[in-house]
This record gives structure tokens, sequence and C-alpha cells, in this order.
């Protein structure tokens, strides 16, 4: 049977309960965080592991290289290529102390080495360099005048049937491969790069090619390295690459169903689409969507802690002239804050569930892999998006004390900006998933179902059969109080723009497929969002339904409250249009988010030390402690 959940508010107290907080963290990095978090929590403990936004940016470079390699000799590296979880929560620990040692370690586990072991096999191309980090890899797809049209990239590889090798050119400018960490740090690197096959003439699609890039003296004979100008943020060694007939061996192209080219030249695949090879040959660019998400969860999670921490400490001239409060005291500073709270443990949520739904989709299914791959992107979009207004949130409360590198806040707002882009850019893949949503006549959420049939992953616990994605109806559908009512809206505001998006989509005139879809992609997007603002809430829920402190557990029904009535706010004219909200109801909406402001205002510093940051990450902030005064005057 599915629990009943009884509202309880959790019991006043202003100090940071031990048991709250450790159940709290064992909801939100599940039951496998000895083997999952707890390696990657041990490395971002090490203050060596932490960039030092004081140093030249050049050093800062070399730095986040050096701990690059210290991360590899302590990690199985093939392990963790071969393991989304794994690599999800590389980025999660290490996002917090060193975005750009994040960056380098996705790029070379996930897309470098991670592609490599996708794809056959090759005896002469053996990875013990990579896996030893002898020469660090690298990704180079996107071109500069090609990103989201990535399918249209312009670099060749030219088949010499001769030897069987290939030549790798850059025929122009536009062709240039764009952003990818080739510079001189760290190191000799190897890059996958991504190039139109041609068999006498005839462009078979895009495959990768492993390319050596630079040696200890540079970049190789026929390589091209120009660094690009410095972006905010964790300092990359972002440059522009081009290659001039470069010769590269048989073996240098990555082969698997989608594509392979026999001795003589002949060219098979399992995939009659171009599209579709190109697709599969850079699959893991899916799994890198995942570690985008958790890195921008992390950081606005990093983020939000530190406010909050400083805003208890921060104090200011109260009523009385002879009396001091902390800022935290004032609704006005701590309801953002708070909103900004329920916001990110509906984030953790939703991609805790993203990753294993991820990990256990067949994909011998191509429609359960499809609605996989959809799910990853929907969570990336929305959790970076949101990770982005959380940490100008958390910026914003901390003054100017915000501004300062040393806090590291506005490290985590240069760096979320590059998850909202990188793996795909957040609007593209919105567009495309709602598109398919737009299309699909009958859509089901988001939320998997089939985690009925398995344990929530917050609990540990044997499985419900009978568990859904929302709760059972309730026993008072007009109660906003009860979180069902409240999941059952959302779901209909999704389902409300999809509908409008429909009748927008037929109600276009005929024959202009842009003009029709022009005509549909504002609901269809707001669909999108409704669809990651329900499944987000849902998958809270369930951790409120897995709690086993009963604190805890009324911690989490009031951020669902928080997080779903303040969502709801936001659909409230269409819903009230559709008859779906009553003018009572929509009276009801302020009252209850004052009433979870109320009853979690306390217990703001239990909800912070559940996210579990090391205390060398504190130590290293000034504003996290209460002397942050005395750490510009020692």
């Amino acid at each position: 049977m599915t629990p009943v959940i009884n509202h309880r508010s959790a019991p006043a107290t202003t100090d940071t309960s031990t048991d709250t907080a450790r159940e709290l963290t064992r909801l939100l990095f599940g039951p496998d965080a000895a083997r999952v978090h707890a390696p990657w929590r041990d490395l971002a403990a090490d203050p060596a592991m932490h960039r030092r936004p004081e140093l030249p940016v050049a050093e800062q470079l070399a730095d986040s290289y050096r701990r690059l390699h210290a991360l590899n000799t302590r990690t199985d590296a093939a392990a963790l290529a071969a393991d989304p979880r794994h690599l999800a929560a590389l980025h999660e620990w290490t996002a917090p102390v060193d975005g750009a040692l994040t960056v380098l370690a996705g790029i070379h586990y996930n897309l470098f080495l991670g592609t490599l072991l996708d794809h056959d096999p090759a005896p002469k191309r053996p990875l013990d360099a990579y896996l030893r980090m002898d020469r660090i890899g690298t990704f180079l797809c996107t071109e500069l005048g090609h990103g989201n049209d990535a399918a249209a990239l312009e670099t060749v590889a030219d088949h010499d049937r001769t030897d069987g090798t290939f030549i790798l050119h850059t025929p122009g400018p536009a062709a240039q491969k764009f952003m990818p960490n080739t510079g001189p740090a760290g190191g000799p690197k190897s890059a996958l790069v991504a190039a139109r096959l041609r068999v006498d003439g005839r462009d078979h699609g895009i495959f990768l090619f492993l390319t050596p890039l630079t040696d200890e003296a540079g970049p190789l004979p026929g390589v091209t390295v120009r660094p690009l100008p410095l972006r905010p943020g964790s300092p990359v060694d972002h440059c522009l690459t081009a290659f001039d007939r470069v010769r590269l061996p048989r073996e240098a192209l990555l082969t698997g169903a989608h594509g392979r080219l026999a001795d003589d030249g002949t060219f098979s695949s399992a995939l009659g689409a171009r599209r579709k090879r190109f697709l599969t040959a850079i699959g893991r660019v899916t799994v890198g969507k995942l570690c985008m998400t958790a890195s921008a969860v992390a950081g606005a999670r990093a983020a939000l802690a530190l406010a909050v921490r400083y805003a208890h400490h921060r104090e200011i001239s109260g009523a009385r002239a002879d009396r001091r409060v902390p800022v935290w005291a004032h609704r006005s500073h701590h309801a953002p804050l708070l909103a900004g709270l329920a916001t990110a443990f509906a984030a953790t949520a939703l991609h805790r569930a993203t990753v294993e739904r991820w990990v256990g989709h067949d994909p011998a299914d191509p429609a359960q892999a499809a609605d996989a791959e959809r799910q990853v992107a929907v969570a990336k979009g929305w959790a970076t998006w949101q990770a982005r207004d959380l940490i100008v949130v958390a910026r914003e409360r901390c003054g100017a004390q915000g501004l300062l590198p040393v806090n590291g806040i506005t490290a985590y707002l240069a760096d979320v900006e590059g998850t909202i882009t990188a793996e795909g850019d957040n609007l593209a893949l919105w567009a495309k998933a709602g598109a398919e949503l737009l299309l699909n006549r009958a859509p089901e959420s988001a939320v998997p179902q089939q985690r009925a049939a398995a344990p929530h992953p917050a609990s540990g616990d044997p499985a419900d059969p009978a568990d859904p994605a929302d709760p059972a109806d309730p026993a008072d559908p007009t109660d906003l109080a009860d979180p069902a009512v409240r999941q059952a809206l959302l779901r209909a505001a999704g389902e409300l723009r999809l509908d409008r998006a429909r009748t927008r989509l037929h109600q276009a005139p005929p024959g202009d497929s842009l003009r029709r879809w022009n005509a549909a992609a504002p609901d269809a997007l707001a669909a999108v969002t409704a669809r990651a603002e329900h499944d987000a809430a849902a998958e809270l829920l369930a951790w409120a339904r897995a709690a086993r402190d009963e604190t805890a557990r009324a911690l989490l029904l009031d951020l669902h409250q928080l997080f779903g009535v303040r969502r709801l706010e936001g659909h409230g004219a269409l819903l009230l249009a559709a008859g779906q909200l009553t003018a009572a109801q929509a009276d009801q909406l302020p009252r209850l988010q004052e009433a979870a402001l109320d009853r979690l205002a306390d217990h703001a510093l239990s909800l912070v030390a559940a996210f579990d940051l090391p205390e060398s990450f504190y130590a290293r902030r000034p504003i996290a402690g209460p002397a942050y005064q005395q750490a510009f005057t020692a």
C-alpha cells in the first residue's frame, strides 16, 4: 500500500539537528552514497584540490591540471569512465571546489575515454597512455560555424585506399574546432575529432577519429592551436584547433554498429541515416548532460549554504538601538533563500531519479531509450537554469561579500553558464523535447512509471508495486495543503500547455513548417517547464515518503509545499481559465507559502548541513564562519 502522508510541522528549533541533517543527507545522496559519493567527497575535502582564485590565471590552470593528475592516481580510470553514477558524482563534488578541474575531468573521463570504451576495441589503439594520463584526452566536435547544428560539421577525413589511412583536414575558418581544451597546459594531449568520413568522395556521415594533438614541445605537424580569449569563471585552456591534411592510421577511426570500414574500403552500417550514425558516435554527450546537471545543482547548493550560514551570523540593527539581530531574522531576506533551498532539494531529487532512469534503461528498446534521453535533456535544461537563478539569489543575499572571489559564489555564477551551453544548448534541447511532447497524443509523465516496480533510490527499502509517480487520490481535491492536490495541478498545467500548443499548431497556416512551429513553440516550451516542475516535485515528495526521521519528513513536506505553491502561482491564470483552479484556491496559495516559510525558517541550518559539504570547503570561504570580519585584517 502507498503510505499516507500526514503533514506535521517540524518542532521549532534554531539548532542544527544532527539526526535530522543526517537523514536528509541520506535521502539527498541515496543508499549507495558510501560507494558512489564518499570517494569524491573525500577528494573534495582535501584542501589541495581547492581552486585558489587569488593566483594568476596561468597558475590556476596549471594547478587544475595537477589536480586532474592527482585525481587519476586515486581512481580506476576505466571503471570511472564506464559508470554514469560515478561520473555524475565526480562532477557533483568537484564543482564546488574547482570548476576547471570538473570540466577537465568530464572531458577526459566521459567524452574521451568513455567514448573510446563504447566503440569497437582496436589492438593497435591501446588505452594505457590515457588510463595512466600520460596523455590527456579531449573532445573536438563543435566548430566555429556549427554549434547546435553540429550535424552540419565541415571537418573531413578522406580515406586513402592505397594504405587505408585517413587525411584529416579543416576546409575553412568555420570548420575550426571551437572551445576544446587543447592548449599546452597539462601535458601532451590527444583528441577525438568529429569529421566527415569520405570514401572515394562519398560522405558516409560524421565519425570520430583518435588524433594526437600535442607533445611536450607543442602542437604536432599539421595541427594549429590558437588560444581563445579568457572567459569568466574557472580558467580552462579553451582554443581554436585546425588540421592541415593530417594523416591518421586506419585504427584512428572509431567504429561500431553505426559504421565500419572493411579492409577494401567498403562501408557498412546498421543505421541508414547519417544523422543517426553521428548521434550514436557522440552518444556520450547524454552522460555529459547528467554531469552538467550534477555540476550546476552542486554549485547552487554550495552557494545557498554559504548565503544561509552568512545570514545567521551577519548582524544588523534591530528595532531597538541597543539590539542587533541576524539578517536572517527578516522575512525579506530568508524567504528567497528558503525558496531556493526548496528548489535545490527538488532539483537534486530530479537529478537522482534521472540518473537512475538513464542507468536502468534498455538501450535495445528504442522507445525506452528515447524517453530516457528526453528525460536527461529536460532535467539538464531545467536544473541548470534553476541553478543559475539560485546562485544569483545567494550572491545578492551576501551583498558585497558575495562579489569577492575568495567566497566562491561568483565563480559558481560564471561556471553555471557553461553547464547551460555545454553538451547541448538548453533551448535547443527543450525545443526538441517540446516538439516530441507536442506530437505525443497521450504523453505520460517524464517520471518513469516503472519506478514503482523498484525501490525508490533514496529509501533502500523494498518496492511498493502500487507506488505511482503522484500520490493517491486526495480525500479533498480542493485542499492545496494536500501534496496530492498540488501534484495533480502541476500535471494539469503541463497538459493544458500542450493542449494550447497543439491548438496553435493546427490553427497556423499549412505549408510552412517553421511558421507552424513558431506558433506552437511558446506553449510547447512552457509545457516542458511544467513537466520538469511536476517531476521534480514528485521526486521530492517521494523523499518525504522515504524519510525515517519525523522532523526530516516534515521539513521535506514543507519544502514540497513551498516549491509546489510557488510553481502553481506561475500557472495560476492558465489553471483558473481552464477551471482547474478555483478563486478560493488561488487565494489560498500565498497563505500556504507563508505557512511553509514560517515552519522552515528555524531549520535552515539543518537543511544546508544536509548538503554535507566538507569543513575544509567552509574554512576557505570567510563568509561561511562568524569570524569573517577578521579574515581581511589578520
